[in-house]
């Protein structure tokens, strides 16, 4: 029986049918997404069941409590990717919050989409993430490698893109990476990631 602290995985399967991402990727990648879902609610679990048997100082809590991180982690970013995905045709208006803020920060638009491109075929596993830094308002592109290493704290991711290859590797060679960037920037739903802006 699921408890308050239990997480359900949000059902993504509206993005069927998006520009070079099949659905046969989708379907494997939304599997992904609900078992880092259900690992996250096992060790929740399992965590205040040492806690509740006075064991919250043992080795075994202390090792759940880091793997916690990377499930977490990987379930809220799985969460934001998809989030900010369309299976239509989205456009970034010129005259919208983000694309002023990226202008801002970047000096234009194009100057910051080279920058996440070449962050999202950076050799390895791991996500490009904008990032807002909620003090100033700024933006900065950043590369998550393990879910939990690369996070800066504080920030608020604005546009998630997963690079990991469970995202692309069924549909593209290892050498055709930047294909699946361009893919990315196809589907992207641009209200979505407007939405998150803070400031």
């Amino acid at each position: 029986m699921a408890d308050a602290r239990s997480y359900v995985a949000k059902d993504f399967s509206h993005l069927k049918g998006m520009r070079g991402i099949s659905d046969q990727t989708l379907d494997t990648h939304l599997g992904l997404y609900a078992g880092y879902v259900k690992n996250t609610n096992l060790l929740n679990q399992r965590v205040a069941e040492l806690s509740a048997a006075g064991n919250a100082g043992s080795p075994e809590y202390a090792e759940l409590k880091r793997r916690l991180g990377f499930e977490y982690n990987g379930m809220r970013l799985h969460e934001l990717y998809f989030g900010n995905l369309t299976a239509g045709t989205s456009r970034l208006p010129a005259r919208s919050r983000l694309a002023r803020a990226i202008v801002q920060s970047f000096g234009s638009v194009e100057a910051w989409r080279e920058d996440f491109a070449k962050i999202g075929t950076i050799r390895g596993v791991g996500w490009a993430v904008l990032f807002q830094d909620p003090q100033t308002g700024q933006l900065s592109n950043h590369w998550i490698e393990l879910h939990e290493t690369g996070n800066v704290a504080g920030f608020v991711p604005i546009l998630v893109m997963d690079v990991w290859e469970h995202a692309w590797l069924l549909d593209y060679k290892p050498a055709d990476r930047p294909k699946y960037v361009a893919a990315f920037f196809e589907n992207v739903d641009w209200s979505a990631a407007n939405r998150r802006l803070r400031r």
